[in-house]
């Protein structure tokens, strides 16, 4: 079988298809911004977890480890990542919505391992990681993607009962619950939230029952406050939240989000410049993952962040357009699968700046393609690589050619 790569070395795919005497398209091959956009985010998270962790060997807890070691192994995940993508790229939509129910529950076996004790790896009072030997692989990250899947593949096939409640939304929202469930006792609030936006999210593309739709957002925000409420220690966190900058609250529940402001404000319009941040030594909790946008607000200012801030902007108006192309051209499942990873990334993203802007509670999500960890950075790439597969497909079809 020929590999299909992202790229051509010489001539055009328009050759093969109508013959080595035809004109080529000047359609490209691929989305080569899409592509720069995602590479340029990686590499600039990579520069950004280098400065956010060079100091973390001076702390008794990583003692043994070398001021390059996160620098070195996030740049051994970015390039497993972009290979993964690669293979990924090779794998039609079709074979995707062929095999996304199987997909679906082998993550959820995942993540009912992971709650298994001496299987599942406890990391400050959350059990989210399978120890693989060479790296630590996180269940709630694989189900993103293996959401926006399943839930493409299940609006198309229920397409006709999308105004029902028993035979539209209740399935779905039955498998909701279980995930929920499966999140709730890792535990892992910030995953369920996003995996419940891009299911609803997906639903609501695909023309579920608007009334339906409202009632149940509404249900939806009462079983988040209703988790909230009789869980002591998030409520703590969200009246933490609420008052941060009290005594009590700025050394304990609120102590991150604090920092986290501390280091918007000392970086104002341009920062204090690369590498120069006070609070990722050893004063801002995980400055290398989840307050990373932190460090950059506080090393490279406002214009940085705005940067960021456009470059996400792009990726997820990119998704939408992908999206809607593939729909206008009857690829319905593409089209949703596309918006579904726009949604994704989107929403992680926007609850990601939001507590480290204090908009939102703390929670523990990473910003996407930026935050040091291998799980997530392979799950992010694997999914544009669908969305590049996604634009590849729709530009052949409207070529005349097949897929």
């Amino acid at each position: 079988m020929a590999i299909q790569l992202p790229f051509k070395f010489s001539g055009s795919s328009s050759d093969a298809l109508s013959g080595g005497r035809a004109r080529p398209s000047k359609m490209m091959e691929y989305d080569q911004p899409l592509v720069w956009v995602t590479l340029l985010l990686m590499l600039f998270g990579m520069v950004m977890v280098y400065s956010a962790s060079i100091a973390l060997p001076d702390s008794p807890k990583f003692a043994n480890y070398k001021n390059n070691y996160f620098l070195q192994r996030q740049a051994i995940f970015i390039v497993v990542s972009v290979i993964t993508a690669l293979f990924v790229f090779r794998i039609r939509i079709a074979v995707w919505q062929r095999y996304a129910p199987m997909l679906f529950v082998a993550t959820l076996v995942l993540l009912t391992i992971v709650l298994i004790p001496g299987i599942g790896v406890s990391v400050n009072g959350a059990q989210r990681w399978l120890n693989l030997k060479i790296f630590n692989l996180q269940p709630s990250e694989v189900m993103k993607i293996a959401a926006v899947l399943y839930a493409a593949d299940y609006t198309l096939r229920k397409q006709e009962y999308m105004h029902k409640l028993t035979k539209g939304f209740m399935p779905m929202a039955a498998a909701i619950i279980v995930i929920g469930g499966l999140l709730l006792l890792e535990p892992d609030l910030g995953a369920f939230g996003v995996i419940v936006c891009i299911a609803m999210g997906i639903l609501f593309l695909g023309g579920i029952n608007i009334v339906w739709f409202g009632g149940i957002v509404m249900l939806l925000v009462a079983t988040f406050g209703a988790i909230i409420a009789l869980s002591p220690f998030r409520r703590a966190r969200m009246f933490a939240y609420l008052d941060p900058w009290q005594e009590d609250n700025a050394l304990d529940k609120a102590y991150q989000l604090t920092h986290s402001l501390i280091a918007f404000g000392r970086g104002e319009f341009f920062g204090v410049g690369l590498g120069g941040s006070v609070e990722k030594l050893h004063y801002l909790p995980e400055a290398h993952t989840d307050f990373i946008m932190a460090v950059i607000g506080e090393e490279l200012g406002l214009a940085g962040v705005l940067v960021v801030i456009a470059m996400f902007y792009w990726l997820v108006k990119r998704a939408f357009d992908i999206g809607r192309q593939a729909i206008a051209i009857d690829q319905v499942f593409a089209g949703l699968t596309a918006k579904g990873i726009g949604i994704w990334i989107g929403v992680q993203t926007f609850i990601n700046m939001g507590v480290n802007l204090g908009l939102l509670p703390t929670k523990g999500l990473t910003l996407p393609l930026m935050s040091y960890g291998g799980t997530g950075v392979l799950i992010n790439c694997v999914g544009l690589a669908i969305l590049l597969r996604i634009d590849y497909e729709n530009r052949m079809l409207m070529r005349g050619g097949r897929v």
